[in-house]
C-alpha cells in the first residue's frame, strides 16, 4: 500500500468519526426528544472556538510562515470567497427551527392537536432542506480533514474533532423536525445519519482530485483555503447559532474555551 492509500484510509476514518457525530446528536432526539438548548449552544460555542484555533493559529498562520505573508493570505481569503460564494447555492441548514418545534410539542401536549397536524409537512419539509444543506456542508469539511490528514495525523486529527463537535447539533437539527412530523424515531436517525455520510464522500472525491505528489507549496496554500472556509463557516453559522440557543455572553465564553482547549492541546502535543 502507498503513503497516498494510506493518507486515504487515515483520512476516510477520521472524516467517518466527525460524519458519524450527527447520528449522536440523531441519539439525543430520539432518547430525550427535547434536547437542552442552552447545552446545545455551549457545545456550538466550544466547536466554534475549536475551529477558529485551528484556521488561524494553525493552518493560516503556517501557510504564512511555509510560503510567506502575502501568498499565504491570498489562499486564506481565496477559501473565504470561495466557501462564501457556495453558500449562496446551498440551501442554508437552518437549524433554528429546534426552538420552534420544541415550542409546537408543548402546544401539542397542551390540546393543539390541530396546530401541530397543520405544521407537521411544513417542519418535514425543513428537516429535509435542513438534511441537505448539512449534506452539503458537510462535503468540503470532509475535503478538509483529507488536507489535514496529508499535512500531519495532529492536523487531521484535531479539524476531525472540532468537526465532530461541531456536527453533534446538526443532527439535532435535522433529526428533530423529521422526529416530529413523522413520530419515526428510526426515519430521524437514518435521515441524521445519512446527512454525516458527505463527509467520506468528500475525502473521496478531494483523494482522486489530486496526485499523490502534490507541491508542497500547493498544499500549504491548500490548507491555508481549508483555513479560509472553515472561519466562515464559524462565524456565518456556529457562532449565531451559540449565540441564540445560549446567549451572547456564554457563547462568547465558550468559544475562547474552545480556542484554549485546543492551544494547550497542542501545546500537549507538541512537548510530547
Amino acid at each position: 500500500m502507498g503513503l497516498m492509500d494510506s493518507q486515504v484510509l487515515v483520512a476516510l476514518a477520521l472524516s467517518l468519526l466527525g460524519g458519524l457525530s450527527t447520528s449522536i446528536g440523531a441519539l439525543f432526539v430520539v432518547i430525550n426528544q427535547t434536547p437542552n438548548l442552552k447545552m446545545l449552544g455551549l457545545l456550538q460555542g466550544f466547536a466554534a472556538g475549536l475551529m477558529l484555533s485551528i484556521s488561524f493559529l494553525d493552518l493560516a498562520h503556517n501557510a504564512i510562515n511555509s510560503i510567506g505573508f502575502l501568498k499565504g493570505n491570498l489562499w486564506f481569503f481565496a477559501g473565504v470567497i470561495f466557501f462564501a460564494v457556495i453558500s449562496n447555492f446551498i440551501p442554508e441548514p437552518n437549524l433554528a427551527p429546534i426552538s420552534n418545534v420544541e415550542n409546537k410539542k408543548k402546544n401539542g401536549d397542551e390540546g393543539g392537536k390541530d396546530i401541530m397536524k397543520k405544521h407537521r409537512r411544513q417542519v418535514f419539509f425543513s428537516g429535509i432542506i435542513t438534511a441537505v444543506g448539512i449534506s452539503l456542508h458537510n462535503f468540503p469539511e470532509g475535503m478538509a480533514v483529507f488536507l489535514g490528514s496529508m499535512k500531519g495525523l495532529r492536523v487531521g486529527l484535531n479539524l476531525a474533532l472540532a468537526i465532530a463537535l461541531h456536527n453533534i447539533p446538526e443532527g439535532v437539527a435535522v433529526a428533530l423536525p423529521i422526529y416530529f412530523a413523522t413520530q419515526s424515531k428510526w426515519q430521524a436517525f437514518k435521515l441524521a445519519t445519512l446527512s454525516g455520510f458527505a463527509e467520506p464522500l468528500g475525502v473521496i472525491f478531494v483523494a482522486y482530485l489530486f496526485p499523490s505528489s502534490l507541491n508542497p507549496e500547493i498544499l500549504e496554500g491548500l490548507l491555508g483555503s481549508v483555513g479560509g472556509v472553515m472561519a466562515f463557516l464559524t462565524l456565518h453559522e456556529m457562532l449565531p447559532l451559540a449565540i441564540e440557543y445560549t446567549g451572547q455572553k456564554r457563547a462568547v465564553k465558550a468559544v475562547f474555551f474552545g480556542m484554549a482547549f485546543m492551544s494547550a492541546r497542542n501545546r500537549c502535543v507538541t512537548v510530547s
